[in-house]
């Protein structure tokens, strides 16, 4: 199980992980910030690029803010970056 923080950006031309942002992930979607639907947006993102169910992707925090904590069900936090960013937790703090 992976519980991590995720900046997310709405109303964005397309939908991509850009990086991080101060240890978050930060990911651009293009649903606005409108009753949940980038919180929707951003579950259904997370399920395709992570190749996971929907239903193992959890909102913890951050309903109605850009800072998401999320827990990710099946997936350890080194996988779940690496898979989004191509590094892993270890990687991105050796960096900074």
């Amino acid at each position: 199980m992976a519980i991590l923080w995720f900046h997310v950006v709405p109303n964005a031309k397309i939908d991509k992980v850009v990086g991080e942002h101060g240890g978050a992930i930060k990911i651009r979607l293009r649903a606005p910030a409108v009753e949940g639907k980038a919180n929707a947006a951003l579950t259904a993102f997370l399920a395709a690029r992570l190749k996971t169910p929907a239903r193992t992707i959890v909102l913890l925090r951050g309903q109605k803010s850009r800072d998401k904590l999320v827990r990710i069900d099946g997936l350890d936090e080194d996988e779940v970056r690496h898979r989004l960013i191509g590094t892993t937790w270890k990687e991105s703090t050796a960096t900074q």
